[in-house]
C-alpha cells in the first residue's frame, strides 16, 4: 500500500475553543459552554489519541468498512463539539383532525394525551439531556447532543403513528418540520 492510501485511514479533528475533551479508556468526556456530555467508543474499532487541541483517530483495518467507521466516528465527535458550542433545535407540529392532542412533560417522560380519543396517555422516553418544551401546537426539542435530540423526536413520531387505519385519511400525529443548529426558546 502506498503512503497516500495509508494516510486516508487516519483523521485529525481540531477541538474548537471553549471545548475540552478528556479520555478515560474507551470513554470521551466533552465539556463546553452549554454543558458536558460523554460518548463511549467501546464498540467502535478506532484508536483515539488526544494531543494539544486535536484528536487523532486511527482505524485498525484497511478495508472500505474501516474507512466508513473512521468517518462515522469523526462525525460523531464533530457533532458533539459543535453542539456544545451552539446547540441544536428540532421543532415538531401536533396534527389532529377531531380529538385535540395534548403534550405534557413528567420528569424524563413525555405524555401524549387524548391521541385519537384514547383514554390512557401514550408515554415516550426523553433521551439524554434533551429539553422538551410544549408550546400550543408545537413541541420544541433542544439540547447539545444531536443523536439524543433526534432519537427523542423519533420516539415521539413512532409513538403517535396511526396503526390499522388508512394513513392517508388519518393524519393525526406529531411530526418534525424544522431541524437547525442553535437553541431556540
Amino acid at each position: 500500500m502506498s503512503t497516500d492510501q495509508l494516510e486516508k485511514f487516519e483523521e485529525i479533528i481540531d477541538i474548537p475553543k471553549g471545548v475540552t475533551v478528556t479520555r478515560k479508556t474507551h470513554m470521551l468526556q466533552f465539556q463546553g459552554p452549554l454543558g458536558k456530555t460523554h460518548k463511549s467508543f467501546r464498540n467502535i474499532p478506532v484508536e483515539i489519541e488526544i494531543k494539544e487541541g486535536e484528536i487523532r483517530l486511527t482505524v485498525k483495518g484497511r478495508r472500505k468498512r474501516d474507512y466508513s467507521i473512521l468517518h462515522a466516528a469523526r462525525s460523531v465527535i464533530r457533532n458533539i463539539c459543535e453542539g456544545l458550542i451552539t446547540g441544536y433545535t428540532i421543532k415538531m407540529k401536533v396534527v389532529f383532525a377531531h380529538f385535540p392532542i395534548t403534550v405534557k412533560i413528567d420528569g424524563k417522560k413525555i405524555l401524549i394525551e387524548n391521541f385519537q380519543g384514547e383514554r390512557s396517555a401514550r408515554v415516550t422516553k426523553i433521551v439524554g439531556n434533551t429539553k422538551v418544551i410544549p408550546k400550543g401546537e408545537d413541541v420544541i426539542l433542544t439540547g447539545e447532543v444531536w443523536t439524543d435530540i433526534t432519537q427523542t423526536a423519533a420516539n415521539i413520531e413512532l409513538n403517535t403513528k396511526v396503526k390499522d387505519k388508512d394513513h392517508r385519511v388519518f393524519l393525526d400525529g406529531i411530526y418534525a418540520y424544522e431541524k437547525k443548529k442553535g437553541i431556540d426558546k
